[in-house]
Order: structure tokens, then sequence, then C-alpha cells
């Protein structure tokens, strides 16, 4: 086995020779200075421990652009009759192109009759493939920017009911909103009125489901569309699904002639910068109480 350990060593000595020839710049071939004497030593006394395995790696220029691709070698002490441990890697090519590149270059490798040394080979095979993987890094780069370029709209509906009263129906509109992240308040009472602001298809889906099937006296009296490149959570005027009750008029309780003091009401719109929407609601010009 010593003289086969020996055999393949003078053999991993020559390619690396043959490679610092054919890659003569600084950095070309990155080699641990104590690499080769480690092996020399060991060629002069078989007798001794066997030295570290060979590892080094050659970086190499792709296409006009000139981008670096490199290639890590580990060379088993029995190289070139068992296979070398090789991984191609640039920081041009995403995860995904860079496992599908090394793929090839195994599938390449393992083509090649074995006992031969193939380092060199690997280093062309990249040279002459590895366009193609870079230039679908560099559109999936571009289409994730596009993606991220891409607008989300924020949208606030304002819902208006002749009243809410019923636990059944509360319980729905809390309980979705919840499940859509939206915010926003029910404000319990006659009248009744909801607002939910969100992603845009996150209200739609609210409006779907607390419309029906049985909800007659309601409908959503306003809604407003704002456009963002960035995160629409910064875009929301409330930071909770609020459950809002006011002292109403008279001493009636939560009855089906509960009647909610809309000048608390208003008071509370114009806290959230929606002072505006009080007209709105109902049809007349909001003043505040005293």
């Amino acid at each position: 086995m010593a003289v086969t350990v020996k055999e393949c060593l003078e053999l991993q000595l020559i390619e690396v020779e043959m490679l610092l020839s054919m890659f003569p710049k600084k950095g070309e071939v990155n080699l641990n200075e104590d690499a080769v004497p480690s092996v020399q030593r060991y060629l002069r006394n078989t007798d001794g421990a066997l030295p570290p395995q060979l590892e080094y790696a050659v970086t190499i220029d792709v296409g006009e652009a000139k981008v670096k691709v490199e290639l890590q070698v580990l060379l088993p002490h029995t190289y070139p009759h068992v296979a070398p441990q090789l991984f191609a890697r640039s920081d041009a090519l995403h995860r995904q192109q860079q496992l599908e590149l090394n793929t090839h270059l195994a599938s390449h490798m393992s083509s090649l009759d074995s006992g031969e040394l193939c380092i060199c080979e690997a280093v062309q095979w990249l040279k002459d493939n590895s366009l193609p993987y870079l230039e679908n890094s560099k559109i999936s780069s571009e289409s994730a920017s596009e993606k991220v370029a891409v607008k989300e709209t924020l949208r606030r509906m304002w819902i208006y009911s002749h009243h809410i009263y019923r636990q059944e129906l509360r319980k729905k509109i809390f309980g979705c909103a919840k499940k859509l992240n939206l915010t926003g308040f029910c404000l319990t009472g006659k009248p009744g009125v909801i607002c939910v602001e969100g992603l845009r298809e996150h209200c739609e889906e609210f409006w779907r489901v607390i419309r029906y099937p049985s909800w007659k006296h309601i409908s959503c009296k306003h809604v407003e569309n704002i456009e963002t490149d960035g995160n629409v959570d910064d875009l929301r005027l409330f930071r909770a699904f609020e459950d809002l009750q006011f002292q109403a008029h008279g001493d009636y309780g939560l009855r089906n002639d509960y009647h909610m003091d809309l000048g608390q009401f208003l008071e509370f719109l114009k806290q959230h910068q929606s002072g505006h929407i009080f007209q709105i609601l109902f049809d007349v010009e909001g003043k505040l109480s005293d």
C-alpha cells in the first residue's frame, strides 16, 4: 500500500507543477506553503507518517467580464486512483446556480477514465462551461430586484351598518380581522361602524366573509388605497383591531335602542387623522362633543 501511495503522491506533485505553470500569477493557485514540502519529505522517507492531504484552490477568469470562479481541491492520498473532492464556487453565483454547476461538474468528472490525473481537466471544464450559470444567476438577481420593487397597496375600508349588537356577529368580525392581520376598529351599537386596514386582498376577503350570507343593513361607504414601495404597516393609522364602545345617550344599556355618542366617535376619528370620514359615514359635518 505504501508503494501505491508513494506513486500517487508523486503524480499529485507533477500535476501541481503543471497547474503552477498554467497559472503563474500570484493568487491563481492558492496552495499552503508547507503542502508540497510535506509531501516531498514523505517521499524521501516513506517510513514516516503520511503527510496532510494536498489541498489547494485554482481561480480562473470566465467570460469577457473576467468573472472569477474558484475550484477548491482536496486530494485523497491515493488520488488519482480514487476521485478527488472538488467544489466550484463564485461570489457571482447564487446558491441554486452553484449547486447546479457542481452537480454537472461531478457528472462530467465521473465520465472520465479512472486512474488518470484530472484536475487540469476540471479547470478546463469550468472555463468552458461556467458562463451559462453566471448568466442565469444575473437574470435571477435582476428578477429578484424587480420583485422587490413591486409596489404593495394598503387598503382602508369604512363600513357602515344600521346597528351591530349580536355577539356571534362581533365574534365573526374580530376573528376574521385577526386572521387576516387587519387593524382598525368595530364600533358596537347603533349605528355600527367598522374600519379595516391592511393588504388590499385581505380587506377584500374580510368584506366578503362578513357581508354574506345574511347581513342586509351594511354598506361600504368609503375605500382608501395607498401604494407604497416600502412596508404597508408604516401606513396604518391603527396599531390593532379595537373594540370601540362609547357612552350612550340616555340610560338604555346595550339594547336595540342603544345610540352611540357620535361626538366621542368624531373625536376618536380626529385622533387617528380620519375626521373627514365622519361626514362620509353620516352625510353630516361633524362637531366635537363638549
